[in-house]
């Protein structure tokens, strides 16, 4: 089989496929070799690690169900803004907000849920 032949047999193997579905698929094909590549090109970067989540409000909430500030005067819910900007080494942890209460902590406002 020459080359010609090949190029006349693919031609009419083409020809029988929608004009969408040729369409689509390349566009599929394109996708998939920019996301492999952008992915290899990740890794040989050294950003192919995975994430970490330390910081995430469930990790946080493991510690109790409020916080504090030893200094302060309100508890928090772990995700709320007030609490993030406690230094970790001022953090006191509460198993409920009923205890952080009988301690002389009041709610934030600012922190919904309370």
């Amino acid at each position: 089989m020459t080359i010609a032949e090949m190029r006349e047999k693919c031609k009419a193997a083409g020809a029988r496929v929608p004009r969408d579905v040729r369409v689509v698929s390349v566009l599929v094909l394109v996708a998939l070799a920019a996301f492999g590549l952008g992915y290899r090109a990740g890794i040989d970067a050294g950003q192919g690690t995975p994430l970490s989540i330390d910081s995430s409000p469930l990790a946080a909430s493991t510690s109790g169900s409020v916080v504090a500030s030893r200094s302060g005067t309100k508890y928090y819910l772990p995700w709320c803004a007030g609490a993030a900007r406690i230094a970790d080494a001022n953090k006191v942890w509460f198993p409920s907000a009923a205890l952080a209460r009988a301690q002389g902590y009041s709610p934030a406002a600012n922190c919904a849920g309370l």
